[in-house]
């Protein structure tokens, strides 16, 4: 009988993510029957060694989640270690996020999904791989998988620092209804709940919110969202198809110049531009199928999507009309469509146990969206007016072999190919349609366990694509002119950057109950040209080189208390001399993420403290000038009264810190001002707040 592998184990049971559980006690592989423990990985405290690709990859559950303070739900991803989501502007905008030395602006280089769609929206009218995860309900989430670094052949555009996949679950073991009231003017109803229907399992979920937060303008948000899940289990298949809708609106408070505040023109929460605010709306359709068998693992799912954004922003005041001012509008209208296959089946080389799955992902993008100059959301010029298609085709390969107790390998490959076509109703020099393609090896090893400790080496090369706009502008949008406002040559942007990247770790249980990770990484991404959706154009970038550490530690020394601590450094810098400055704008280094949390002590007490800090950053090429550092402590305690009743509350901003949630160095001209005036714009973390949420089960 050979020995049984763990990443058999594992992909035999496994569902879309590495969240796994097994449905048979035994399974016949090579003529010989193996007997299988249940296999589950879906929190963090469970240990990834034996099963984990790197050091940076790892598993967040609902245990963790709905024990933390939460209060908006792109901080959910948080969870993933060296991760930061801000915000600068009203609450239903996408989140600003950095990771890796990298501030990914609204969501380029990070690849989220919810099982499997991605929520990444490529040529996005307000930047590249936008984001928005205010959708997401997080009492849903089953779990939150992760992995850092463009190692993973399923993973494509968008992946090169990361790429998260949250999973909603298929069956909850109740009907709830919870309802929060806090700080602000915030509200928040939700029902949740699942029942027999048929062969399967109905789910439901439905959720509205309205948040004014502390701003002088009122945000005056306002959320519904639902969830509708069916899904079946018949034997060695199952399938799910899911529903989501979503709709918001609210008024925005955007970055305020510093001057304006020191000045005593404006206080912190004040706002420049009340007429600034937006609307969305996301409903999509997805379906997913998986079988199991002996002999491997098939998977398919497709999805649609239809996205609405309109949004109304003025960074710079009255700089470009002193009269009307610098409002400007960004609509977004998109449908998405795309599907994912794979088939993984396992096998022999020789004497090595070995896995290999093939896989096929194709998307298309079908955009309309501009860029219009706007007075109180009144349009009076538009800039742009784009008809785009974004259509993507990616086959990939990937192998992982065990081949000795000690040793095991991954090898990927993966083809992308995308066309970008563009339609200007403006500048019909802008038009076009490109095609490109780059073949992606990925590699890593695997050397251990070793008193409960493994070594990983990982290296692979990436990319993202840029916005289908730049990567056929020839004019000036704004002139019409081969030249743009500095008088440089417009340039068409390549229309895939390629990244390189690499990364050491050691993962260890070595010391009981506490499982630490330990990464050392590096990632080179080329020379490029970024589409600028405030301003219609493109914009060259240097290449870039960054590097850094990360330590994430978690630690249970008794069920009912866990620990955590996660550490990381980063040094982001362009390549080549430049007597600009060689800094690049935004790149955090520090990030600091650790909490303590305690359950169903004392008859049903539970509770979390959490403590998020990340450093100062350039704000400038020559780092001359730079932003401050962030603190935020927040908590949440709570009593389950009995299975029925539960109350708890969140604090918020515990300190009453008066930090920046984000800020940017630019020029900017406010009223009265006779000349721009350079300046630190920044948007104020929330004040101390607190929300009280009361849940009834059933």
């Amino acid at each position: 009988m050979p020995k049984p592998n763990l990443r058999l184990k594992l992909a035999l049971v496994m569902a879309s993510t590495f969240t796994c559980q097994a449905h048979a006690d035994e399974i016949t592989y090579a003529n010989n029957i193996i007997v299988l423990p249940e296999v589950e990985v879906t929190e963090r405290a469970d240990s990834q060694i034996g099963l984990a690709d790197s050091a940076s990859q790892g598993n967040v559950g609902q245990a963790q989640l709905k024990y933390r303070p939460i209060s908006r739900p792109g901080e959910i991803l948080e969870t993933v270690p060296g991760l930061i989501a801000s915000q600068h502007s009203g609450e239903g905008k996408a989140n600003q996020y950095y990771l890796r030395g990298f501030n990914l602006d609204h969501g380029t280089d990070f690849l989220t999904q919810i099982d499997g769609v991605p929520v990444n929206m490529p040529s996005h009218s307000h930047g590249q791989g936008w984001t928005d995860t205010n959708f997401l309900i997080p009492e849903l989430i089953k779990t939150l998988s992760y992995k850092k670094g463009n190692y993973d052949a399923a993973a494509g555009d968008f992946s090169s620092t990361g790429s998260a996949n949250i999973q909603y679950f298929n069956e909850l073991p109740e009907h709830s209804i919870k309802f929060t009231g806090g700080s602000f003017d915030y509200y928040r109803g939700l029902v949740t709940g699942s029942q027999a229907a048929g062969a399967g399992q109905l789910l439901y979920a439905a959720e509205t919110v309205h948040n004014d937060g502390p701003w002088t303008v009122g945000n005056d948000y306002q959320k519904f969202n639902g969830v509708l899940r069916y899904s079946e289990e018949h034997g060695d298949s199952r399938w799910h198809i899911t529903a989501m809708a979503y709709q918001a609106d609210w008024k925005s408070t955007d970055q305020i110049p510093q001057r304006a505040v020191n000045s005593g023109l404006l206080n912190r929460f004040a706002s420049i531009d009340p007429t600034d605010g937006g609307a969305s709306q996301r409903y999509s359709l997805t379906g997913d199928w998986q079988r199991q068998t002996e002999t491997g693992i098939s998977k398919f799912m497709a999805y649609g999507i239809y996205s609405q954004l309109r949004l109304f922003s003025n960074f710079t005041y009255f700089l470009n009309d002193p009269v009307r001012g610098d409002q400007f509008a960004q609509p977004d209208d998109r449908w998405v469509s795309g599907f994912k296959a794979s088939h993984g089946f396992y096998h022999q080389i020789g004497k090595a146990e070995s896995e290999t799955t093939l896989g096929l992902q194709v998307r298309n993008d079908n955009i309309h969206n501009s860029l219009q100059l706007t007075q109180a959301q009144q349009i009076y010029e538009t800039v742009r007016d784009d008809q785009l298609w974004v259509t993507s085709i990616s086959p990939y390969l990937e192998n992982h072999t065990e081949w000795t107790d000690w040793l095991r390998s991954t090898v990927g490959l993966r083809f992308d190919g995308f066309r970008f076509n563009v339609a200007d109703s403006n500048r019909a020099e802008n038009n076009g349609d490109r095609l490109d393609g780059l073949v992606s090896p990925k590699a890593g090893l695997v050397f251990g366990p070793w008193a409960a400790t493994e070594f990983y080496l990982n290296g692979g090369l990436g990319f993202h694509s840029n916005d289908a706009r730049g990567v056929n502008t020839r004019v000036d949008p704004a002139t019409g002119l081969p030249t743009d406002a500095s008088g440089n040559a417009v340039k068409r942007a390549d229309p895939l950057a390629r990244t390189y990247g690499a990364e050491v770790g050691v993962r260890t249980a070595w010391i009981d109950k506490l499982e630490s990770t330990l990464s050392l990484w590096w990632l080179d991404i080329d020379s490029e040209l970024l589409f600028v959706g405030d301003a219609g154009s493109t914009e060259a970038s240097r290449p870039s080189r960054r590097y850094g550490v990360e330590w994430a530690n978690y630690y249970s020394p008794t069920e009912w208390l866990t620990f955590d601590a996660d550490l990381s450094y980063s040094k982001a810098r362009f390549r080549g001399d430049d007597p600009a400055g060689n800094f690049i704008l935004g790149s955090i280094e520090t990030v600091v993420a650790a909490g303590a949390t305690f359950h169903d002590i004392y008859g049903g007490f539970f509770g979390s403290t959490r403590l998020r800090y990340f450093g100062p950053r350039p704000l400038i090429e020559d780092n001359s000038v730079r932003s401050k550092s962030t603190l935020l402590l927040s908590a949440l305690v709570g009593y389950e009264f009995n299975k029925h009743w539960t109350l708890q509350a969140e604090a918020f901003n515990l300190l009453d810190s008066q930090n920046s949630a984000i800020d940017y160095y630019y020029q900017s001209q406010l009223s009265g001002e006779t000349a721009p005036v350079n300046d630190i714009h920044f948007h104020p973390v929330e004040p101390l707040s607190f929300r009280l949420s009361l849940t009834t089960k059933f």
